[in-house]
């Protein structure tokens, strides 16, 4: 079966690689120059199995509105805001606000999280990547004394659904990470033991490459501008090339993995998806000394700011904002994650030589991803996986490519059907 997809970021390469490995032909359609160069380029570095949650949280939902305000709060929202934000912002409340739809989502999450880390390993034992990747685990520091009852109940969860954690004590912390030796304040940690590392953009492109060596076509630099359809399917993807030129690429099956960018496509075929583009922020500097650096990744939940190593660099990166398309980068964003670092990890890199680097993730205003069939019986959704597109990338390509060939999904999808937002 010949294959479409479009968008190349790490959710469209994964998935092309599910594809072509099952012996489908694959075309796949991406507007940038390379493979992983938007959301997937500058993002935390982690794949945590294990942190994987809603967006809709009611627990958080009394704790945004002070996070407003403060300076280093990790919430911020352009003033005015956008029609667009102001309805995302409600419809979010709808879904912390409407009993259990937390745990429920949260538990569908983790589960994909954990076929997500399945695949991840079976892929890289077929393939040798070099996108600094490793399973080295997370740390989720607790600030105060009260995270870490937060911790206690977590710990319970993933512990029913074979999650290994562990709760530490600020002394185990530091043993574990030696190089956190700033003076933030530290009451102990959750450790999630199989949890990730790894550079976003370099795998995607890594994984390309084993792709197209495998026989997926990319185009690159190309503007996917709508989807030809009658009222039973999908016959063809129309886009813009390089060269200007509008051209039209027919297939038997198609495949959205085109993130915030999703839902213009679908909406023709009277698929709603509210998916709005939550901006984030991060740093990546060159470590100038190796020792005084993170092991893996470390969670700073005083300022939500995430340090990932990375081979020889440091990624740092903090903030949801609602924003819309804007790609400014106000210092201020960019001086709260420097702050992080050096209460952590001080002295570990120059941070005043630090690329720095904003992008958009595609969130849904419940949380979990939108995979599966969409209003056409040969078109497919994996999109809208908000922060966490890194870490379920390969579980989401794994299960889209069983829906695809007529399998049963690894993982219940009930919790990321296409069209839960119109019932």
């Amino acid at each position: 079966m010949h294959i479409a997809i479009v968008g190349g970021g790490v959710v469209g390469v994964t998935t092309a690689w599910e594809l072509v490995r099952r012996g489908h032909r694959v075309t796949l359609l991406e507007r940038h120059q390379m493979a992983g160069n938007e959301t997937s380029k500058g993002n935390a570095a982690q794949r945590s199995y294990g942190v994987v949650y809603p967006w809709a949280d009611p627990a958080m939902v009394f704790k945004a509105v002070p996070w407003l305000f403060q300076t280093d709060g990790p919430l911020k929202l352009r003033v005015p805001p956008s029609v667009d934000a102001i309805r995302f912002m409600f419809a979010t409340l709808r879904y912390a606000w409407s009993p259990g739809m937390f745990g429920l989502n949260k538990r569908a999450m983790l589960r994909l999280g954990i076929h997500s880390r399945e695949r991840f390993l079976a892929l890289e034992q077929e393939h040798d990547l070099a996108f600094d990747g490793d399973h080295k685990g997370l740390l989720h520091l607790a600030s105060t004394p009260e995270a870490m009852e937060e911790y206690r109940e977590i710990h319970g969860l993933l512990g029913e659904l074979g999650i290994a954690s562990r709760l530490l004590t600020a002394e185990q912390v530091r043993e574990a990470e030696p190089g956190m030796t700033g003076d933030g304040p530290l009451f102990g940690a959750i450790s999630y033991d199989t949890d990730g590392t790894g550079d976003c953009h370099l795998f995607s492109r890594e994984l390309a490459r084993v792709c197209e060596g495998l026989g997926v076509s990319f185009h690159y630099g190309v503007e996917v501008e709508r989807l030809a359809f009658d009222a039973d399917t999908v016959q063809a993807v129309e886009y813009r090339a390089a060269d200007g030129k509008r051209q039209s690429l027919a297939a038997d099956a198609f495949v959205i993995c085109a993130g915030c960018w999703s839902p213009g496509l679908v909406r023709p075929l009277g698929l709603n998806l509210p998916i709005y583009p939550i901006k984030g922020y991060s740093i990546t500097a060159t470590l100038t000394d190796t020792a005084k650096a993170p092991v893996s990744t470390v969670h700073d939940d005083h300022l939500k700011v995430v340090s990932t190593r990375l081979g020889s660099r440091l990624r740092a990166t903090g903030f949801v904002e609602l924003a819309g398309f804007n790609r400014d980068i106000p210092e201020a964003r960019i001086e709260t994650i420097k702050k992080s670092v050096r209460s952590r990890f001080p002295g570990c890199a120059d941070l005043t030589m630090a690329e720095t680097w904003t992008g958009f993730r595609p969130m849904t205003p419940d949380g979990p991803a939108i995979i599966g069939r969409g209003p056409r019986e040969n078109l497919f959704l994996n999109t809208g996986h908000g922060t966490f597109g890194w870490t379920l990338s390969a579980g989401s390509a794994s299960v889209i490519a069983q829906l695809i060939d007529g399998e049963e999904p690894s993982v219940p999808l009930d919790a990321f059907r296409p069209g839960r937002f119109q019932e």
